[in-house]
């Protein structure tokens, strides 16, 4: 049985819909990474004329978050890899600063997270690199 014609329509209506609502959301963030980043820059100068590891650490996630709105809007996807990428930057800030509050033990979790999202960042990379060889062979095909 054929689908009803105004199904289709309304089924693109949504996916358009949705995709705005996406691409207004992106737009969010990367606004609200801007802002909390100049406002984390001002209190550093305003507080302390010293930057530690953890501020750095601080700064490159909002970078590498704005990297992957900028990822999304350059290609109209998101490589997962990149949300790895914060994840490991996020744990290495929290190993850093409460290194000296934390048992041994806890320390060690955060670690253990590390290496397993940087080993799924490895798979993921190497899937990508597969999926990329299997491309350029049915091209050449």
């Amino acid at each position: 049985m054929p689908a009803h014609p105004d199904r289709n329509k309304i089924d693109q209506i949504i996916a358009a819909s949705i995709e705005q609502a996406e691409k207004v959301l992106l737009l969010v963030i990367a606004a609200a990474t801007l802002w909390a980043a100049g406002h984390d820059v001002l209190h550093l100068f305003e507080t302390t004329s010293k930057m530690n590891l953890a501020d750095l650490f601080l700064l490159f996630i909002y970078a590498e978050v704005l990297g992957m709105v900028g990822a999304f809007y350059s290609s109209n996807r998101i490589p997962v890899t990149l949300p790895i990428i914060i994840a490991i930057t996020a744990l290495t800030r929290m190993v850093v600063l409460h290194t000296k509050d934390q048992t041994a033990l806890n320390i060690v979790y955060e670690s253990v997270g590390i290496l397993i999202l940087a080993i799924a960042a490895y798979l993921l990379s190497l899937k990508d690199k597969l999926s990329l060889e299997k491309e350029r062979l049915r091209k050449t095909l």
